[in-house]
């Protein structure tokens, strides 16, 4: 049986970071539903190696990511694996909430004037995270936003699915190497409120059972076996870029 290491929430309109180790699993649950959970990754010993949306999308021919999916850095290995789900959808290319546009959707307010009720963008609460850890605006990528679903409608355009996401609803991602992850409870940007969303979100930190020779995920397609690969010679001690073609 698996075992919890540690249980704690975060707030809407919030941001967190920690370094997770190879063989931990994060499980974020949203709390009340209509969550949105802004996620970025960096290799704690080198932060140039950072999460890619693109190289994730194309080595696993989707425009969604869940449950046997892998998230992929920008040097073709795999941070971590999407091992469990119950939202079925996850977006990968709606962006990250600005400051400006934070402004022209909802009123700002400063923590000076409301406290507890403040507002902040995506773009900043990454920053703040970042900076933590010596990065900083140049260190940002493009991100993952959790429990969030964007369609395409037949104009081509981009449609923000609202309460794609329930009460109770979660996402495991098993860590295939040390990892240090960025992330933010704050609206999505195209997320069509009158208000200023804050939906809570609690994450649980887990022991993970091995990879398995019939792991889903590893098994779900040829580049993802490729992505394993690349980090079972990362971790024998060659860390030279590789690709995922």
């Amino acid at each position: 049986m698996a075992t919890m290491l540690y249980e704690n929430y975060i707030p809407g309109g919030a941001h967190w970071s920690l370094e997770l180790k190879q063989g931990t699993t994060l499980t974020l649950i949203d709390k009340e539903g209509g969550a949105n959970v802004g996620m970025l990754f960096y290799n704690p010993d080198n932060p140039l190696e950072r999460y890619n949306a693109p190289d994730t999308l194309k080595c696993q021919h989707t425009f969604k990511l869940t449950q046997g999916h892998c998230l992929y850095s920008d040097m073709g290995r795999i941070f971590c694996s999407i091992i469990d789900d119950t939202v079925g959808w996850h977006d990968t290319v709606g962006g990250n909430l600005s400051k400006a546009k934070l402004r022209e959707k909802w009123q700002e307010h400063s923590y000076q004037e409301a406290r507890n009720d403040w507002t902040l963008s995506g773009a900043d609460s990454f920053l703040v995270e970042l900076a933590k850890y010596g990065l900083g605006k140049k260190d940002m990528a493009a991100n993952l936003n959790l429990f969030s679903k964007l369609v395409v409608a037949e104009d081509g355009s981009l449609r923000f699915v609202e309460q794609h996401s329930k009460a109770g609803d979660s996402v495991s991602l098993r860590f295939e190497m040390d990892t240090l992850v960025v992330f933010h409870t704050c609206p999505h940007p195209m997320n069509p409120a009158e208000a200023y969303p804050k939906k809570p979100v609690v994450y649980q930190l887990w022991q993970a059972d091995p990879v398995a020779e019939d792991d889903e995920c590893m098994n779900s397609c040829a580049e993802n076996q490729r992505g394993f690969q690349n980090n079972e010679r990362y971790h024998a001690g060659c860390h030279t870029s590789v690709c995922c073609d």
